[in-house]
């Protein structure tokens, strides 16, 4: 419990204090109330007793509980003495042990009339006020604080001025009025006040017993002017019969039969009172303050015009009533949106080239476009155009390309994922009218980023679904429209949002799964996966840069050469990102940070042969190229989500019916190539010395090894074709070449995609010739030269083009002998 703490004892009940022991009397008021010590009786020297929550005034009686060790010495040896003490009040309730800096200057002298042990062990002291002190100098603080004293004389004018008259009848009358304000005061104390005939004990008793602050009380003790001090004091009491004024008129409006919540009201009306004296912020107080921030916004006459209303709303409301902080939410939530607050854009073109190309290595074209559509931002001053869509694989850089846009804009930047979203109420939000409703995450995104031109990343777009709960995909329609985005509605913010300032940037790993209508509304840039050289160098520029720094490692301490890298990407990852690349390296790294932690031995440069020691076997086998010994096998190209890789198609005949037969996992599109192929070579057997009964005599198995792998799309024609010719003709293929190229029945040779990917990975495998459709020049045109050196490329439009590159004019050893119906060899 506090050391010092002023009992539950009413200052005005003056009834008299009994000791159970002695059955003895303490008068709280007596004849000799206002005589004090004279300066003779008193030592030099008193004991001094910090008390908390409360001011001893002289004359005034009051009871004290002494709870610490210093304090209940003191009083003990007062007690068996003289019995006079020194009391001063805490500057600070809240230190245990206080000090001679904590406590005021300026106390009364006291006499202990009775000290009483309580049952609980406590011990209480019953005390009385007798002469103001000022501390002159402290002599000790052990084992409790004792002081060289000087008494301060009372300065009270004579009680025959009209002055003093005046200010003393007007005490008196606050007072009463105050006991009649009050009914918890009892009736007995007007008696008391009557009894007092002092003018100086009577404004020292009222300045005990005021409601007032600690602080408020010394400054009253501290005033020697006796009529500056009754001033001063009258003051408190009109503030205080203000407060009980408002307090009865608050008690008269609400007293009528009342219920439960009638009493609710009224005791946070007088809450309402308290808060509004005391200056602290009440309901109506929080209303105003939001009124006040939405004078300042930017907004449009219909939003204010709605925000006011809402706040008149509020003010009506019991703030007690269940809709009461969802309006205030809602409010809190229309003054924090960024209503035509923009931050300003940096249109420098250079420096955005030069933030694209910090951030990301490669991507020339994808960084060309993008700054081709900043550069008509900066021209036309206008976000309305094509939303932007980043569509490729997994790991490449969509997301981080729209980060690297909001830093060369200058712009905030947000990010909303949309993967798994299957309810519309996530992007128009909730009626209001729902429990737990909340605005949808565009608006709520936005009021996150504090400005209204934020750059917004979608992503996952392609991954929103679609429920029983409404299709999201179809409310992204109206966010992603310029024609109808500056006029946004979400269901919870009830008015129109303009969103036609926001820079949307989509990001997709696949198209199919999009909506057509949302896909008509964006363009799309697509990022291809990276070459086995680019992924070289963003290792080399940035994975392992980070990983060094995130593993706490030094460039001196580990270094991954060249030939580290390749292992890591072509036995370890097989990806178009580099994701999984940065999760080897950080092995790798992981490796040798412990070898470093223990001391151990290990090399500074790591190799491709380190690699396979730290990481183990190779997860991955890369397809090489095999020879030309057989006939009938053909290196074709493909395309995959994690790069290109070359095929092989392989073909057999059999003696038989003429059947076909296709074996590994072939789709489709590449059945009917084969069979497209087949058709136009038994259509044109004489051009290549075919005899057309072969085809009907011998069954042909095509098989594309790989087989637990699907394999799909017509580019494998030409290479089909070559196979098939090579079978029959047993002509051998020309050494290290590979081919692509869809093909029809007129023996054409069409585009295919995905070249860039095909020619590195055929210059992987050791590829030394390839032949491709010659429409698909302009691909080969926007690889870097550096990465198709010393590889010949043949640009054909027919297939008669691609059979005279890719066989020689000689048979393969051992051919295959064919026998007709006749019995006869054929050996062509």
């Amino acid at each position: 419990m506090d050391d010092f703490t002023e009992l539950q004892f009413n200052p005005y009940l003056l009834s008299d204090l009994v000791n159970e022991e002695s059955e003895e009397l303490v008068q709280l008021i007596s004849p000799d109330n206002e005589v004090g010590f004279k300066e003779k009786d008193l030592p030099n020297e008193l004991p001094i007793l910090p008390i908390k929550n409360t001011v001893l005034f002289p004359g005034v009686v009051i009871p004290i509980t002494v709870g610490r060790l210093k304090s209940i010495r003191l009083v003990k040896k007062a007690y068996k003495g003289n019995r006079v003490i020194g009391v001063t009040a805490q500057k600070n309730s809240k230190i245990e042990e206080p000090g001679v800096k904590d406590i005021f200057g300026i106390g009364t002298v006291a006499r202990i009339i009775k000290m009483l042990i309580l049952p609980d062990g406590n011990t209480t002291i019953i005390i009385q006020g007798k002469n103001r002190f000022e501390i002159e100098s402290i002599i000790q603080e052990d084992p409790f604080i004792t002081a060289r004293i000087k008494l301060v004389k009372e300065e009270f004018p004579n009680q025959t001025k009209k002055e003093t008259k005046a200010i003393i009848q007007s005490l008196r009358d606050a007072a009463t009025k105050i006991l009649r304000l009050n009914p918890d005061i009892p009736r007995e104390a007007q008696i008391a006040l009557d009894n007092i005939e002092s003018s100086s004990f009577l404004t020292h008793f009222l300045s005990s017993n005021i409601n007032a602050e600690v602080s408020d009380k010394q400054r009253l003790l501290e005033i020697n002017d006796g009529i500056k001090r009754a001033t001063v004091l009258l003051e408190y009491m009109m503030k205080d019969i203000q407060m009980l004024e408002i307090k009865q008129e608050i008690h008269n409006k609400v007293h009528s039969d009342i219920d439960q919540q009638q009493r609710d009201y009224y005791l946070r009306q007088q809450i309402k009172v308290l808060q509004d004296e005391l200056g602290y912020d009440g309901p109506d107080q929080e209303v105003e303050t939001l009124r006040a921030k939405g004078l300042k916004k930017n907004w449009s006459a219909e939003v204010a015009e709605h925000f006011g209303k809402e706040l008149d709303k509020l003010l009506r409301m019991n703030p007690a009533a269940p809709d009461y902080p969802l309006a205030m939410n809602y409010a809190e939530l229309l003054v924090e949106l960024p209503w035509n607050d923009f931050t300003k854009d940096n249109f420098d073109l250079n420096r955005a080239k030069k933030v694209l190309d910090k951030d990301h290595y490669g991507l020339d074209k994808v960084k060309d476009r993008i700054i081709e559509f900043l550069a008509v931002l900066k021209l036309k001053q206008d976000m309305r155009g094509p939303i932007l869509c980043l569509y490729g694989p997994p790991g490449v850089g969509k997301t981080s390309l729209g980060k690297s846009i909001a830093n060369a804009l200058n712009r905030k930047y947000v990010r909303m994922s949309l993967g798994g979203l299957h309810d519309e109420a996530e992007i128009r939000g909730h009626r209001k009218t729902y429990i737990g409703a909340m605005p949808g995450k565009i608006i709520r995104n936005i009021q996150k980023s504090k400005s209204s031109n934020p750059v917004f990343i979608l992503d996952e777009i392609d991954k929103v679904s679609a429920d029983f709960r409404g299709d999201p995909a179809s409310a992204l329609l109206e966010v992603l429209d310029p024609e109808q985005n500056h006029s946004f509605s979400d269901n919870y913010l009830e008015v129109d949002y303009d969103l036609s300032k926001v820079l949307f940037i989509a990001t997709a790993n696949s198209l199919d799964t999009i909506h057509p209508a949302l896909r008509d509304r964006m363009e799309i840039i697509e990022i291809t996966g990276y070459t086995q050289e680019e992924k070289i160098q963003i290792a080399q520029k940035h994975l392992i840069p980070k990983q060094r720094n995130e593993h706490g490692l030094k460039a001196a301490q580990v270094q991954l050469n060249k030939s580290a890298l390749i292992k890591l990407i072509e036995g370890y990852t097989k990806e178009s990102g580099v994701r999984s690349l940065e999760r080897k390296i950080g092995s790798v790294i992981r490796n040798v940070a412990k070898s470093i932690a223990l001391e151990e031995a290990s090399s500074k440069r790591i190799g491709g042969s380190d690699v396979k020691k730290i990481l183990g076997a190779e997860i991955f086998d890369n397809e090489y190229y095999q020879d030309n010994q057989f006939p009938g096998v053909v290196t074709g190209l493909a395309w995959t989500p994690v790069g290109g890789e070359i095929l092989f198609i392989e073909s057999s005949l059999s003696r038989g019916k003429g059947k076909l037969t296709l074996s590994g996992q072939l789709g489709d599109v590449m059945k009917e190539s084969a069979v497209a192929a087949l058709s136009y070579l038994r259509s044109n057997a004489e051009k290549w010395g075919l005899d057309h009964r072969v085809f009907d005599r011998y069954d042909l198995h095509i098989h594309v090894p790989a087989g637990a792998v699907p394999k799909d799309g017509p580019s494998a024609g030409i290479t089909i074709f070559t196979s098939l010719t090579s079978i029959y003709t047993q002509w051998r293929v020309k050494e290290r070449m590979a081919m692509t190229g869809e093909i029809t029945l007129r023996g054409r040779v069409l585009p295919v995609g995905g070249v860039k990917e095909k020619i590195l990975a055929a210059r992987r495998a050791g590829i030394k010739e390839v032949i491709l459709c010659s429409r698909n020049r302009k691909d080969i045109e926007e690889i870097n030269p550096l990465y198709i050196e010393n590889i010949k490329i043949h640009y054909v439009d027919k297939v008669d083009q691609v059979i005279s590159l890719a066989l020689l004019d000689e048979k393969v050893a051992n051919p295959m002998h064919f026998v007709l119906e006749d019995e006869k060899v054929m050996d062509k």
